[in-house]
């Protein structure tokens, strides 16, 4: 063909199949978006003042802890429907992060499941995320979720499958509160944000019934006092599945986890 140009063409990453998957099945849950801003001034002045003791702790693994702590206040928000009259509400808070790992040498982003966050501290948290950025996948279609190795014959096989079986699969998963904790738990964090620079919110699409999409934090004025300051603000958007819960509840845990989020909770 004329025209073109030079090009170059890679290698299609096969663990895009399942992120591609995934979407589809996404964009068909009946999510409630919300866009907040969180004034995060007050724990990054604590977070930095314990890096200057030399007592090192994520913004990220805090933030983790703050959302755990909220879910399990009000466990009807990360509830799965069962069937048409049901729905099951998980006492432990699974939560799952994309964290960015070795894949025959090359980084690639992979699904990271932290189990019972509501019963780890902060630095265990963190601990763990450091672990799971060390692991070393010989393999392309050897991937970890948390510290589950999957199948690699199953995961190597479902690559294989055409679509409309893939689609079957995940229809079935996502019907099934045990099978979706069990692969992917009840929670999806995606912090973008912390990458790059993003004067904005990242607006999502997942399967999980809430996901939190982190933006980046930014500094501008703020009302503190009626005097105007300079504040650091959280850009965060909130998906919650409509089928399971309604808005005014929904409100209050978002309400909660603010109230933990600006006054800096655990850090004084």
């Amino acid at each position: 063909m004329k025209n073109i140009g030079e090009y170059r063409t890679e290698e299609f990453p096969v663990s895009r199949i399942a992120t591609i998957d995934i979407g589809a099945a996404g964009l068909r849950k009946h999510h409630i978006k919300a866009l907040i801003e969180l004034d995060v001034t007050e724990p990054q002045n604590l977070i930095r003042a314990r890096k200057r003791q030399a007592e090192t702790i994520s913004f990220n693994s805090w933030l983790i802890k703050c959302i755990s702590l909220t879910v399990e206040e009000f466990k009807q928000i990360h509830g799965i429907r069962k069937g048409k009259r049901k729905a099951v509400l998980f006492e432990d808070i699974d939560i799952s992060i994309v964290i960015e790992r070795k894949v025959d040498g090359k980084k690639v982003p992979l699904p990271y499941v932290i189990r019972k966050t509501n019963k780890k501290s902060v630095s265990d948290i963190d601990e763990e995320i450091k672990s799971g950025q060390k692991q070393l996948i010989k393999g392309k279609r050897d991937y970890i979720l948390g510290q589950e190795k999957k199948n690699r014959v199953l995961m190597k096989t479902y690559y294989l499958l055409p679509g409309f079986i893939r689609k079957l699969i995940w229809n079935r998963i996502i019907k099934s509160p045990f099978l979706s904790k069990q692969n992917m738990g009840t929670v999806m964090i995606t912090s973008l944000g912390m990458v790059g620079k993003i004067n904005g919110w990242v607006m999502p699409v997942s399967v999980h019934p809430l996901c939190f999409a982190i933006g980046s934090i930014v500094k501008k004025p703020g009302i503190v006092r009626d005097k105007i300051e300079v504040r650091e603000y959280l850009y965060m958007t909130v998906l919650v599945d409509h089928d399971i819960i309604d808005g005014a509840p929904a409100v209050r845990a978002l309400s909660k986890l603010t109230k933990l989020v600006e006054n800096g909770y655990g850090l004084k």
